[in-house]
């Protein structure tokens, strides 16, 4: 692909309050009431064919979920809203965090980060329904702002066509299930898609305050916080400038903010990696990675089909980053993704989560967005639909039937 494929348009004028979104047309603009309500509702009909798209590629994961949890009768609601992750959050709601280390493996809810279960308390409080439903339907609410950004991010670089694309792609991943369950990756996504986007058109401040709350939202956040600080930091090159120096500064914050006051709650400088340690996350630097990829591939002569999913996403993610980078996608989401991908591939700990942890991931689905954007309609029609239905499978089957954690 051409180079200049991948360069971002101009940036969009800046009349709107934090920032235009792609399809607001200038005339739509004016001040007061009505100009607050054309600048929401002109950017929303712009994404509504991505936010249609994505409603129906989970409305399909959800209708398999049912209909195969209710021949092995199974409830929906528990498996969406209070198991595995879910279940530590909402205990964090309900209960706080532990105040000591503890020598017990995978029990000290400290390596949580915050701001989900402070969402889940708040709006809780001023909402009937239990926590586990409020989470939920705070999860759901967030997979659509970030189905919105991921739409952004790729209307902005590559048109409305591919925006929409990106958006069915990342809807649609093996584990997009996860976007409708009691977990932190809607939300998370969210800002990290709105971060990037606002970095990418110009708006330093936004950005690295989204990447702030990134950062109190999962450990992964330091990626968010890594392509916001560098690029305001190379963007001096061009000229100080206070609004550059204040960005590269506040988006590591919300992370700096957490592993600070966990260290300072257990009464150690290295409180939080103390933690993690007890859940086996100990970084090095991709040996286990290997290993776990060796014994699937080779040494395991009927891996489980989980597993497989699993070892099929980190490969297709690093083929992904290397096709992304050959089409020189601006530098944020290289920065993102990279450490992103860093992070997952390089960490020593449990081997099953890890596509779940590359899905926030969804620069690295630009490639093939664009191809298909260039294909046929029968092709794209065809790649999509099996996209769709094998999202639905392996979601189904990741909650229904294997054993553990997604």
């Amino acid at each position: 692909m051409p180079s200049t494929d991948s360069r971002p348009t101009s940036a969009p004028p800046r009349s709107a309050p934090g920032g235009t979104v792609p399809g607001v047309p200038a005339a739509r603009r004016a001040p007061g009431a009505a100009g607050l309500l054309a600048v929401v509702r002109a950017p929303l009909r712009h994404a509504a064919p991505a936010l249609l798209a994505y409603a129906a590629v989970r409305l399909t994961g959800l209708l398999a979920l049912a209909l195969w949890a209710h021949r092995r009768h199974h409830g929906v609601w528990p498996i969406l809203a209070a198991q595995w992750d879910a279940n530590w959050y909402l205990g964090i709601a309900d209960h706080g965090y532990a105040r000591h280390l503890g020598t017990a493996f995978d029990a000290n809810n400290l390596a949580f980060f915050p701001l989900y279960p402070v969402l889940v308390k708040a709006v809780a409080a001023l909402t009937p329904g239990s926590r586990a439903s409020t989470g939920l339907a705070i999860s759901v609410v967030c997979s659509f702002a970030a189905a919105w950004g991921v739409h952004a991010v790729g209307s902005h670089l590559h048109g409305r066509r591919a925006g929409v694309l990106l958006t069915v792609l990342w809807a649609a991943l093996p584990v997009g299930l996860v976007q409708w369950m009691g977990y932190t990756e809607s939300l998370f996504t969210a800002f990290a898609a709105w971060a990037l986007y606002a970095v990418l058109t110009g708006r330093p401040l936004w950005a690295a305050s989204l990447a702030a709350l990134a950062g109190l939202t999962r450990p992964t956040g330091v990626a968010v916080a890594a392509a916001v600080t560098v690029t305001a930091l190379l963007s001096l090159r061009r000229g100080f400038t206070v609004r550059a120096l204040a960005a590269a500064a506040l988006a590591p914050a919300g992370w700096l903010a957490y592993v600070g006051w966990v260290g300072f709650r257990l009464g150690r400088w290295d409180g939080y990696f103390a933690v993690q340690r007890l859940w086996h996350n100990d970084w090095d630097g991709g040996a286990e990675t290997v290993r776990r990829l060796r014994e699937v591939l080779a040494q395991n002569s009927s891996p489980e089909l989980f597993l497989v999913m699993v070892t099929v996403t980190l490969l297709a993610a690093v083929a992904l980053y290397a096709l992304c980078t050959g089409d020189r996608q601006p530098l944020p989401l290289l920065v993102f993704t990279g450490v992103l991908l860093l992070i997952v591939l390089g960490s020593g700990g449990v081997y099953f989560p890890r596509a779940r942890f590359l899905l926030p991931g969804f620069p690295l689905l630009l490639p093939v967005a664009l191809h298909l954007t260039r294909a046929s309609r029968r092709f794209r029609t065809l790649f999509l639909t099996a996209a769709v239905l094998g999202s639905a499978y392996c979601g189904a089957y990741m909650v229904l039937v294997w054993p553990s954690a997604p």
